[in-house]
């Protein structure tokens, strides 16, 4: 799980890749819950978080870049 301060430390080339990487996570624990195979239920949740946190950033970064 990443904090907030380390993803604004990134760049944006580097939370593009990250954001892949916590969507391969999220179809593979999709998955495992569809085939019951998922026994940390709240690992799902910490991704779709960790999803809207990149997203925010990436957010932040292109309105700066607007100013």
């Amino acid at each position: 799980m990443a904090t907030i301060k380390e993803l604004r430390e990134k760049s944006a080339t580097d939370l593009q890749a990250h954001l892949v990487e916590l969507h391969k996570e999220q179809f593979s624990l999709r998955m495992q819950k569809a085939t019951g195979q998922l026994t940390k239920t709240h690992d799902a949740r910490r991704v779709r978080r960790d999803i809207a946190r990149v997203h925010t950033v990436i957010g932040q970064l292109d309105a700066g870049a607007k100013k």
